[in-house]
């Protein structure tokens, strides 16, 4: 891989630590991966921030990066384990908040927007068209690069982070026009509403195509909070990290010899595998997987106004979307109603296991997480079906 003069004293250590350790991540990786070369990129969102998945091993890394190190771009956070302001009331013991406050702090000593959030783009990172950026969570991934036409690969915490300290990443993968074209058609023949509806097109096409890019046909409408939910369905149940539909998104791409078809059996079967818990079982209630957006919020106070939850309810949500939420007054009617927000964290990434037996959820990706990382039986609903469970 060829580096510029300046890149070669970046990893000479001439920039200092941080920077050097930065780019040898970067090298090792453009190396492996027949990269020739690296490019600038003008922002990015760094997984691995909870640290109920850090460890002492990852926080100990990142107060090392943080002696010397300052990110040269715009860096957001995905969630922490925690909410950092509200932690208490979520059920979060001080020994954990301690250990997540000591993470946070030394991703701020960095430089990096503190602002913890699997919808970067919600919160002022939202990267341009064709725009070359280094994000690593898988839905933000494939949202980046099929709604907004961004190119980026799937980055590692890791990677993300030297990427942000020193402003570069490998060229190669998505950021290669060549390799961003369609592998796969996919005839949507079905009919869809709301974001569980998407969740489980996501589910139903992933499962299907696995990691091939596809060209998405017979969706006719969809909006950004559906959007989002598919894309975090399909980099969950697949792991593409970017995929194009015909008249919604904004890449071309030439349409794939090989084709696949989704129907309405294909949507109920996703529907059903999603679900498993049986009456009585769900103790917890979360929307926001990816978190919240303003609208969402909007509707979930609508729905929850004049009322009283019985069971604990999770809004996952970035601090500055709630902060707009509480001027319109809909936080107020949420928490009127006993729900709770969970800012900077979801139930994805906190440390969740044994403290309930079943999630009621709208998110396809939240029930992946919501077995595999803390054991939960599902429930898959609409929004409308998890404000419903929370007040019977």
């Amino acid at each position: 891989m060829k580096l510029t003069a300046d890149e070669k004293k970046m990893l000479a250590g001439k920039h200092g630590n941080a920077v050097k350790k930065s780019m040898e991540i970067l090298v090792a990786l453009g190396e492996i991966f027949g990269a020739k070369r690296l490019i600038d990129v003008a922002s990015v969102q760094v997984a691995g921030v909870s640290y109920h998945n850090l460890g002492d091993a990852g926080l100990e890394f990142l107060e090392e990066l943080a002696k010397d190190g300052k990110v040269k771009v715009l860096t957001t956070l995905n969630p922490a384990g925690m909410d950092l302001e509200n932690w208490k009331n979520l059920g979060i013991s001080p020994e954990f908040a301690e250990k997540q406050k000591k993470v946070i702090d030394a991703f701020e000593k960095l430089g990096v927007v503190t602002t913890c959030t699997c919808t970067p783009y919600f919160v002022g990172n939202l990267p341009r068209f064709g725009e070359h950026i280094a994000w690593s969570e898988s839905s933000a991934v494939a949202f980046s690069n099929s709604i907004i036409g961004a190119f980026t690969n799937k980055e590692g915490g890791p990677s993300a982070l030297a990427a942000a300290l020193t402003g570069k990443t490998p060229e190669y993968g998505l950021h290669l026009k060549e390799n961003r074209q369609a592998q796969v058609l996919v005839n949507v023949k079905a009919r869809l509403e709301g974001t569980r509806d998407f969740g489980a097109l996501g589910y139903a096409i992933g499962k299907k195509i696995g990691t091939k890019i596809p060209l998405i046909k017979g969706i006719k409408k969809a909006s950004i909070e559906e959007l989002k939910n598919f894309s975090a369905s399909i980099a969950t149940y697949g792991g593409t990290g970017l995929y194009h539909i015909a008249g919604i998104t904004p890449a071309k791409t030439q349409a794939p010899k090989e084709i696949v078809s989704i129907g309405e059996s294909d949507i109920e079967a996703a529907k059903t595998a999603l679900n498993d818990a049986v009456e009585g079982e769900i103790d917890l209630v979360a929307i926001g997987c990816p978190h919240c957006s303003i609208k969402e919020l909007q509707n979930i106070a609508k729905l929850l106004k004049g009322k009283k939850v019985k069971k604990e309810i999770w809004i996952c949500v970035a601090r500055p979307v709630k902060s707009i939420a509480d001027k319109m007054g809909y936080s107020k009617t949420i928490e009127e109603s006993g729900a709770k927000f969970a800012c900077d964290t979801c139930m994805a990434v906190a440390p969740l296991k044994g403290r309930f037996k079943g999630l009621a959820t709208d998110s396809a990706k939240g029930c992946f997480y919501g077995r595999g990382s803390n054991s939960f039986k599902t429930k898959f609903c609409t929004m409308e079906e998890c404000i419903q469970e929370a007040i019977e």
